[in-house]
């Protein structure tokens, strides 16, 4: 019978999974600096996922040394809250992880085709597929994946890491949507009122005059 314990000390099955977590990197592009650090912060995550799962749970260790006694399972090791909720948090971690890499490679599909593989200044302002609804789907996909984690499998690490990362990817959407208002001007400006960042908007901001005005 496969116990809770039986996950940890597989460190093939540990790399694996972070090869795996860390494969949908290659759908994003790293030619500016600022990509880099929220890429290693998801790379972070993955690897602090993949190592307290099937690794060393080193949260619930270091917690029970400090408190004096054992954790109880779903706390910081095993599924996440399983004798509260049982595997609640598992079965929503496949839809959220599903719906994390279906946006990943939707938008890349769509943006490497319009805008990444053209020559400097000849690319086109993406508006079609997900792009209609959500102007990062790529990031939203990042963020769903790594929720969906937290969902399966929380761990001390992954909680604080997860806010951290939220803002960096924020921060770099906001700096990407600042470089294309600079290359599409009011086209963007336009765009971005009828869009949401992560979420599709429900309804169309109010037109503004100025580019500028819209930051």
């Amino acid at each position: 019978m496969e116990t809770t314990e039986s996950h940890f000390g597989n460190w093939i099955g540990m790399g694996l999974f972070i090869v795996l977590g860390v494969v949908f990197l290659a759908f994003t592009p790293f030619y500016k600096k600022s990509q880099r650090k929220p890429a290693g912060a998801y790379a972070a995550f993955v690897v602090a996922w993949a190592f307290e799962m099937f690794g060393v749970p080193m949260s619930t260790y270091i917690i029970s040394w400090i408190i004096g006694r054992r954790l109880p399972e779903g706390v910081f090791w095993g599924h996440t809250l399983i004798n509260q909720i049982g595997y609640l948090g598992l079965n929503l971690s496949y839809v959220l992880i599903l719906l994390g890499l279906a946006l990943v490679v939707w938008g890349w599909s769509i943006i490497f085709k319009r805008y990444w593989s053209k020559d400097e200044g000849k690319g086109e302002l993406v508006t079609r597929g997900i792009y209609r609804f959500i102007r990062h789907p790529q990031y939203t996909g990042f963020m769903l994946i790594t929720l969906g984690m937290l969902c399966d499998w929380a761990t001390l690490p992954m909680l604080i890491m997860w806010p951290i990362m939220a803002v960096l990817y924020y921060r770099l959407a906001r700096k990407e949507e600042g470089d294309m208002l600079q290359e599409f001007g009011q086209q963007y400006v336009e765009y971005r009122r009828r869009t949401g960042m992560f979420l599709p908007r429900l309804v169309a901001a109010r037109p503004v005059e100025k580019a500028a005005s819209s930051l």
